[in-house]
């Protein structure tokens, strides 16, 4: 799915609600729990959009390239990194993440965050293959995505009937589906936004996350993680 400009301005929005910022800051926290590479490794972020997970990566140290499909994301996503006057390092090429056109082994880990949902479902093994390819023995490759077997899944589907919607042709799967993937190199997968899609601005806090984490709920959102046999 290739966003235009006023989809990119739209996915964007939604990290300035109350909500969006709570969920961006749970699944940063998740991804970040499992996907820890050193300083100065390079990073490959397949289909950064509008480069909000680039930016976290680069923070930290890594050299990062994003890649996506959208010219109008990455656009944005440039525009961002130049607004933000810090020494980043970061690039971004238009790329198609199921036909990623770097040689193999040319980073040493990769992640792709909110992005295998816009992948259609015969796709997305093609798409965990392609980024195995990326990385060098003993890299890691980090997926987070909607949880479809969620309450979060279920208003995703349902905002997805409206035809002006992002998440229109968006294809949710669940842990159960995408783990099915490459399963010999799946490492771990973990479930985070246990708070409800409908949640009350007194509900959203980590301390209410962290209450529902115990419970029999299931996370809105998951991060699956893959290792590269080698060293």
């Amino acid at each position: 799915m290739i966003f235009d400009d006023e989809e990119a301005e739209e996915y964007d929005d939604w990290y300035e609600t109350e909500l969006g910022a709570f969920a961006d800051k749970v699944e940063t926290r998740l991804a970040f729990s499992l996907f820890e590479p050193e300083a100065g490794s390079r990073v490959l972020d397949a289909g950064c959009g509008t480069g909000n997970f680039s930016i976290k990566l680069a923070r930290r140290g890594l050299s990062v390239v994003g890649v996506d499909v959208s010219a109008s994301m990455l656009e944005k996503a440039r525009n961002k990194v130049e607004r933000l006057d810090e020494d980043l390092d970061i690039e971004f090429a238009r790329m198609d993440a199921i036909d990623l056109e770097f040689p193999a082994e040319s980073f040493d880990h990769a992640i792709s965050m909110a992005a295998v949902e816009f992948i259609e479902d015969d796709s997305k093994e093609k798409f965990v293959r392609e980024l195995l390819k990326t990385v060098k023995p003993g890299g890691e490759v980090l997926i987070g995505t909607i949880n479809k077997n969620s309450a979060w899944g279920e208003a995703y589907r349902e905002r997805a009937q409206k035809r002006d919607s992002i998440f229109s042709e968006a294809h949710f799967t669940s842990p159960e589906e995408l783990n099915e993937i490459e399963k010999e190199l799946l490492q771990e997968s973990r479930e985070c936004l246990f708070i409800p899609p409908d949640a009350e601005s007194q509900e959203i806090s980590l301390e209410r996350e962290n209450e529902l984490a115990k419970r029999e709920v299931r996370g809105g959102f998951f991060c699956s993680l893959w290792q590269k046999p080698g060293c």
